[in-house]
Parts: structure tokens; sequence; C-alpha cells
């Protein structure tokens, strides 16, 4: 899609939500300054102790819509669903979720509003979402739109014939395009995961219900999944690694997914493989082994209780 086709389209009925807590300044701001170049967009800080001084500094962009500080944290798939009910309820079409510490490319939202053009007028039932070519800042390594249940090439399949776009299985939280008008009979994002998993459960749901979702060339997104480490597995992009504590839900919220009924079996096979593997390697070699096994035990244990 040509620069200029792209800078005509309409992003009037367009918003985004940027979740924070404890975000770094300097990010964050340079996020909500692309916004504001293209978009309305509300911050929800998920009890962030000081947000306060950071208020004026992000409700100077004039398309800023709101701030609305939370508490506590209640976690990101609530902080998710106040900005999609707020979208809903200002009667947009398109909503686009951010982490804190993500960069756009140029012309960002027009070129995945494109992108959903596109690649919808090839779909039967629709487009739930869009996400972005990934690429990660710190290798400039780029993240595959995968699919679970093939053996065989499985990662970038061409969506429809379309060149710049691809089927996807899976799409991240960061720099997804929801499509709104589908979140009536997908649901909203599932409140009692809190953190891990929160996208891979909403996209799973959505597939099940036969909608498409689509990765597109056309827009890039540099984000790091996860935090920095030495381990081999991590530095491939295998798997990502979180503090002990963090482990407790991605670990809980795996263990509940492999039990619900629209998980792709491939995927299940899969990342029961991931998690062995990942679970071991925690255990074996870090100084934090102790906490890493109290809270991955605690999660498998209250995967039977999760609703």
């Amino acid at each position: 899609m040509g620069e200029q086709l792209v800078s005509e389209i309409d992003t009037a009925n367009s918003c985004a939500i940027v979740v924070t807590y404890n975000p770094d300044v300097t990010a964050l701001l340079k996020l909500l300054g692309q916004l504001n170049k293209e978009t309305d967009f509300i911050v929800i800080d998920n009890g962030s102790p000081d947000i306060e001084r950071l208020v004026e500094s992000i409700t100077v962009y004039n398309r800023c819509q709101r701030l609305q500080r939370l508490g506590e944290n209640e976690g990101l798939a609530r902080a998710l669903n106040i900005g999609i009910q707020w979208a809903l309820d200002q009667g947009k079409e398109f909503v686009f979720l951010f982490d804190q510490d993500s960069s756009l490319c140029d012309l960002f939202v027009s070129r995945m509003i494109g992108a959903y053009a596109e690649a919808n007028a090839h779909s039967e039932k629709g487009i739930a979402a869009v996400g972005p070519r990934i690429i990660n800042p710190q290798t400039m390594r780029q993240t595959p739109f995968k699919l679970f249940n093939r053996l065989m090439l499985r990662a970038d399949r061409h969506f429809a014939g379309c060149q710049a776009h691809f089927n996807a299985d899976f799409l991240i939280t960061s720099g997804t395009l929801i499509i709104l008008k589908h979140v009536a009979e997908i649901g909203q994002m599932k409140e009692s995961y809190f953190i891990d998993n929160v996208d891979l459960e909403w996209c799973f749901r959505a597939k099940s219900r036969g909608f498409d979702l689509v990765g597109t060339d056309q827009a890039v997104l540099y984000h790091a999944i996860g935090e920095r480490s030495t381990n081999p597995l991590v530095r491939a992009g295998i798997m990502a690694q979180h503090n002990p504590a963090r482990t407790y839900y991605s670990s809980r919220n795996r263990i509940h997914l492999y039990r619900v009924g629209y998980s792709p079996l491939g995927w299940k096979l899969r990342d029961m493989v991931r998690f062995t593997i990942k679970a071991s390697w925690l255990l074996l070699s870090s100084q934090d082994r102790k906490q890493y096994w109290q809270h991955i035990r605690s999660g498998i244990r209250d995967a039977r209780s999760l609703s």
C-alpha cells in the first residue's frame, strides 16, 4: 500500500488504549506522541504509586481523551476491558491495544486499518483482529505469525493470497487492532487471567467462533516480550522470561488453557513441551529457583479453580 493511499485512510473511527503500570516515562511519552499524530487515545493506569507526577505530561496531548487511574493493580485484562467498553460507548469501529513500552512505525494506525480493509475483503465470516509485524528492538529479530495446528509450514502463511498479510492463530496484545463490532460475539478479555496469556485465550476464542486473525507486514511495532536474559532460549526468541511472581500467572493460565475445548490441540502439545523445558531450565539454572518452584507449583494447583 503506497504512502499517499495510507495517509488518506480515515482514522476518525479509531482509538487506542494504552495500559500502564510503573511506566518508563521516556518510552511511554514517545508512544503517546506517535499516537497523537493519528488517533484519539486513552491511558489506563493500573495503580502505579507515582502516576500523579505524570498526569500533566500525559494529558498535554490534544488527542488524549482520558487518563483513568485505578486505585490498585486490577490486571491487564481488566484495564483492557475498561478501555474497550469506553471505545464501544464512544461508537468507535476500531480499537488499538498497547503496552506502555512499544514504539510504532510511521502512519501505523492508517497502515493497520488499511491492512484490515484489504484482508477483510477475503474473509468469509470476518476478521476479529489484525496484528503488526513485531520486531524486538534489542535484537531486531522479527516475530513470525504462527499457526498451531500445522505440522509443516506453520509460520508466515499468506492470507487468501495477499502477499503482505498472513494467517495467524495468535496475536500479542500490544499493537493489535480489534474490530469492535465482533466483540459482542467473541466477548471481552478474560479478567480472571489477570495478565499472562490474556491475548492467547482471546485469540483462541475468536478463532473458535469462526473469525480470522491476520498479521500484516504493512505496519511494524517495536516491542520486546519479557525481560532481558542471557538464557540462549530467551535470546533466540523461543521463550520469554519473567520474574518469579509473574511465573505464577503464566503457569496457572496455560494449565487452564490446556483444559478448555477451544484451545488448538497443536498449541497444547507444543506448549506442554515448551513449558516443561522452560520450567526445568529455571529450576536448574536460576538463582531464584526456590521462588520459581513455589510460584509454578501454586499456579498449577490454582488452575483447577480458575473460572
